[in-house]
């Protein structure tokens, strides 16, 4: 079923989760420990994320050093795969422009669809470990639209060989990102809104938003989207602070504001013990007055930790 199937059967505000790939090397029990006590809330989907090749130096001579790419969190095809398979709900992957070119997003998205997942939430993806900024694969897209561009024409027949005739139609539902507090990137909030409605006209079917801390940002910004003609459903991602140096790692890393009374609460903390509670507390006051408000869903970008995650949802769902 479609993320937006899932929104319009359920008429109260629903959960859903964001996790990692594990670890190369790791198995797959982990996301699954992850996953188990969560299933008790029903969430709809899941979302899976993608990551794009890192690199370290190896030594092959003394002094002398290659640059070798690796992923380190691998199968995000597979995982997702594996959890329609064991929970039977739906998975939503992350494909990204970064390290992909057009014909390896095409094969990827030829195993989604064959392997029965048929949502995408189109990135974009963040610059490699060497890039200041962003820098696509040769043949590869260097905007979200585009990727949506190519996922939509898929879903109309169209693939990258031209002189196939009466391709297969794929049927892939595209969520893309929206920011709040507008992408770090972009010169001002009325050109990343002009971006985001440019990812719609392409053929995007929902909007989940980068995480925020004040629910007037959310607010402000489905207001500023609805007036720029956007009527998509826009899921807000939210995420409790866990640790004292995310106060100042998470405005640094996202490009988002924190509230001054979530900032005092979390320094007058003597340790991340405490923290964890005033950000959980935090969390699960921003989810009642979503859902108060009618947000569609709250999507909870877990990183892979579940202890606090299960305390938020077991108030609220």
């Amino acid at each position: 079923m479609k993320v937006t199937e899932h929104l319009k059967n359920n008429k109260n505000t629903v959960a859903s989760f964001e996790i990692l790939p594990p670890l190369k090397g790791k198995g797959v029990k982990g996301v699954y420990d992850v996953l188990d006590p969560l299933m008790e809330f029903k969430p709809p989907f899941i979302n899976v994320t993608y990551h794009r090749y890192d690199y370290v130096f190896k030594e092959v001579q003394p002094g002398i050093y290659n640059k070798v790419y690796i992923r380190k969190r691998p199968g995000t095809v597979g995982i997702c795969a594996a959890i329609q398979f064991k929970y039977k709900i739906d998975a939503v992957p992350h494909l990204i422009c970064g390290g992909f070119t057009k014909d390896a997003t095409e094969d990827a998205l030829i195993d989604l669809y064959y392997l029965g997942v048929n949502n995408i939430l189109a990135l974009r993806g963040d610059p490699a470990k060497d890039e200041k900024s962003f820098k696509p694969e040769v043949n590869g897209h260097a905007y979200a639209v585009d990727l949506v561009k190519q996922v939509n024409n898929m879903n109309n027949g169209k693939y990258l060989a031209k002189e196939l005739q009466n391709s297969f139609k794929t049927d892939f539902e595209i969520g893309v990102a929206g920011y709040p507090e507008k992408h770090f990137e972009a010169p001002n909030m009325a050109t990343d809104m002009r971006y985001l409605k440019e990812k719609i006209d392409a053929g995007a079917d929902y909007i989940v938003t980068q995480m925020f801390f004040d629910n007037e940002k959310y607010k402000n910004f489905v207001a500023k989207c609805r007036a720029n003609g956007i009527d998509v459903p826009i899921i807000p991602g939210i995420k409790p602070i866990t640790k004292k140096y995310q106060i100042k790692s998470i405005p640094r890393m996202f490009s988002v504001d924190i509230p001054d009374d979530l900032i005092k609460e979390i320094e007058a903390c003597k340790d991340d013990a405490a923290v964890r509670e005033v950000g959980t507390a935090w969390c699960i006051e921003q989810s009642k007055e979503l859902i108060k408000i009618g947000a569609p869903c709250v999507h909870y970008y877990t990183m892979g930790k579940i202890d606090y995650m299960l305390k938020i949802v077991r108030e609220l769902f």
